[in-house]
């Protein structure tokens, strides 16, 4: 199947978790936070969530900040 990762079509295995996927791509760093379809995913719902044909990753880097 296919998915978008910051806007470049990606080819992987149907079912696959979040999690796994960003383990795949070496982007599961401590700093990262990402929205699925516009909405954003907590880590806690990375190793759950499986992704389906056509779904939008937009993968960033977390700022703290004040």
């Amino acid at each position: 199947m296919h998915i978008f990762v910051n806007d470049e079509r990606v080819k992987c295995e149907a079912g696959l978790h979040v999690a796994a996927l960003l383990a795949q791509l070496d982007r599961d760093k401590p700093d990262v936070a990402l929205a699925l379809n516009q909405q954003i995913l907590p880590r806690a719902q990375w190793e759950e969530h499986s992704l389906q044909e056509g779904d939008a990753l937009l993968l960033f880097q977390v700022i703290a900040g004040g």
